[in-house]
């Protein structure tokens, strides 16, 4: 077998696996007895009031995942009943098909008469510990911390829509966690993120990098804004950057796309874009942003290259931190340290 059929022959398996999940968690999402089945033998990810239950091995956290039995052995030692179990959301599933749920043992829904359990208790008896995921998040895997945000964006979403925006009345939630819909006027409510530009602004030789006051000390990061209604995103990347430092945008370029969890799920869209170079005197907007500089790419690939910035930061040992690995500003900034050019959007 040659090398290229035998790469052939793994992409056409890759494909087939990732299609299967694919129409797999499809089916769970709309079929109500598919899902309640694969809760039988799926695996579930614990919260506390949108906090997720972790475990800490070495330098990072673990996501540790409970079956079904399980979990209903530990409802049962605090007294509680197994209808909680109906607010479990599905978050995604394995490649031999093992759902993945997630499920709050501290929120009060509408559609569970249990009390909320108490966090400490649970902290005890499953060994680990309810971290917010601010905190953790950047001490994840790639794949639970993709999972737990997925997760905790639902279950945030769910906590929040359990009442009609026309009648008022309890919406009820399908098994997946897929949609909510009102019994009374059969109206189907879907889980929504907000899209985000983030944007990376150059001259050529430096970039824009920006502190908000909300940012952890010393860390800077590119400009991200909110979309408003009617905008395409080439208009909010232009508004947002003339807002916020007062730079009028000469070309974009898009670069990925990342879901963030943070303050309430939203889709993040990165974007490069360019200003003239003899037009980059900055009008920093202060009600939005703390501090906005220019840096040199030598000044950024320094900071990209150091292991622990924050910490060193701290002790005076650089001058500023960029956001971890994890986040996609991350990426974006690193992007423009190692490829300067890229093709443009159209116009």
């Amino acid at each position: 077998m040659s090398l290229r059929h035998g790469v052939q022959q793994e992409n056409a398996f890759l494909k087939n696996v990732f299609q299967s999940r694919r129409m797999y968690l499809c089916e769970l999402k709309e079929d109500d007895d598919a899902c309640k089945k694969a809760q039988q033998t799926g695996a579930f990810y614990l919260f506390h009031n949108l906090a997720p239950l972790l475990q800490k091995s070495e330098h990072q956290y673990l996501a540790p995942q409970h079956s079904l039995l399980e979990l209903e052995r530990l409802l049962s030692k605090f007294g509680q009943d197994s209808q909680i179990l109906e607010d479990s959301v599905l978050i995604g599933c394995s490649e031999e098909q093992e759902a993945w749920f997630a499920l709050d043992l501290g929120l009060n829904s509408s559609s569970s008469i249990n009390a909320s359990l108490q966090k400490a208790e649970i902290e005890t008896a499953l060994q680990g510990s309810f971290i917010k995921l601010t905190k953790a998040l950047f001490e994840l895997n790639v794949k639970d911390a993709s999972l737990l945000s997925t997760a905790q964006a639902l279950l945030r979403w769910h906590d929040a829509h359990q009442f009609c925006s026309r009648s008022g009345q309890p919406t009820k939630k399908n098994v997946s966690g897929s949609k909510r819909v009102c019994p009374s006027n059969n109206i189907i409510y879907y889980p929504q993120v907000a899209p985000v530009v983030i944007t990376l602004v150059s001259d050529g030789t430096r970039c824009l990098l920006v502190r908000q006051s909300s940012f952890p000390k010393g860390m800077y990061s590119a400009l991200a804004g909110f979309c408003d209604i009617g905008e395409s995103l080439e208009e909010t990347v232009r508004r947002e950057i003339a807002e916020e430092v007062g730079l009028e945008v000469d070309r974009l370029h898009y670069s990925a796309s990342q879901h963030w969890p943070f303050p309430n799920s939203t889709l993040m869209i990165a974007c490069h874009a360019t200003v003239k170079p003899g037009q980059t005197e900055l009008q920093v907007n202060l009600r939005e942003l703390e501090a906005a500089a220019w840096f040199s790419r030598d000044e950024v690939a320094t900071v990209l290259r150091r292991n622990n910035p924050s910490n060193q930061q701290q002790s005076g040992a650089v001058p500023f931190w960029l956001p971890p690995k994890l986040a996609i500003a991350h990426q974006l900034i690193k992007e423009w340290v190692e490829k300067p050019t890229c093709s443009p959007l159209p116009a």
